[in-house]
């Protein structure tokens, strides 16, 4: 009878490449950028909302993982320690673009410059099904940054409370509090688009096309 190999976990092929990055091995590093590059995008894009911010992000991301390996004390997932360093690098980016977006501001103002609230934000219209997923990206948009996180750690990529708690640095009660908050924003704003959907319903095939607000669970 063959014997049956134990299939290595997630986090024990992360602690030994770790272990192969403090002795120099460069390959363990390449693997590691392998493995996470497009986890680390996609939450830092989640944040951002921005691609050329993204690229930036994600390069420092793993310039600060190189340099401060020996930094990982093995205590949590190096998963959670990634997703932290990428919180925090993000989260850095978004200041930094907000002081320099307010700078732009009055410098325009102070030349006599215009600004075009067009240019700012421009909402599509809402009313048909296929603009849904323009909608939904939108609402996930005015989230502020602290709880677009939050919510994208815990209910897209569906880490616990306590891994969203250890990545950003915040209690778990905070984390729960932040999360129902950032449900009840989406919600408001997905009935909105559901009742103005309905309401053209009604304008375009009468009374009896009309149908309930659907029921989301979050």
């Amino acid at each position: 009878m063959k014997s049956v190999k134990p299939k290595v976990s997630e986090r024990s092929i992360d602690l030994q490449l770790v272990l192969q990055m403090r002795e120099g091995i460069e390959d363990a590093f390449a693997e590691i950028v392998d493995r996470y590059t497009q986890k680390v995008h996609n939450l830092a894009y989640r944040i951002s909302r921005n691609e050329e911010d993204t690229e930036e992000i994600v390069q420092d991301v793993f310039i600060t993982v190189y340099n401060k390996i020996d930094k990982f004390e093995g205590k949590a997932a190096f998963s959670s320690w990634l997703y932290r360093i990428t919180a925090n690098t993000a989260f850095m980016k978004l200041r930094k673009r907000k002081q320099h977006l307010s700078i732009s501001f009055e410098e325009a103002v102070a030349s006599g410059g215009e600004i075009s609230v067009v240019e700012i934000c421009e909402p599509p219209s809402p009313g048909t099904q296929r603009e849904l997923r323009d909608v939904l990206e939108q609402a996930l948009n005015i989230l502020p940054p602290e709880y677009r996180a939050i919510f994208v750690l815990r209910d897209v990529d569906g880490l616990s409370n306590q891994d969203v708690s250890s990545i950003l640095g915040i209690t778990v009660p905070a984390v729960k509090s932040r999360l129902h908050r950032s449900r009840l924003m989406l919600r408001r704003r997905l009935q909105r688009f559901f009742s103005d959907y309905l309401a053209e319903d009604r304008i375009s095939y009468g009374p009896a096309m009309t149908a309930p607000l659907p029921e989301y669970s979050w």
